[in-house]
């Protein structure tokens, strides 16, 4: 940790900075898999609203 005093002897602490990095695009066949996450959450989904419905 870095930590300073200044002149009437205060500390200061400063906690450690991660590094920072630019996001990448996601290759072809990750946006695959997050469509094919998305299908399937979406048709569970219809799934718990239609027997919500049916049970109601």
């Amino acid at each position: 940790m870095y930590t300073t005093i200044n002149e009437d002897g205060v500390l200061n602490n400063y906690p450690t900075e991660p590094q920072v990095y630019c996001a990448e695009y996601p290759a072809i066949w990750e946006q695959r898999r997050y469509v094919l996450q998305g299908a399937i959450a979406a048709t569970f989904v219809a799934a718990l609203v239609l027997c919500a419905f049916a049970v109601s």
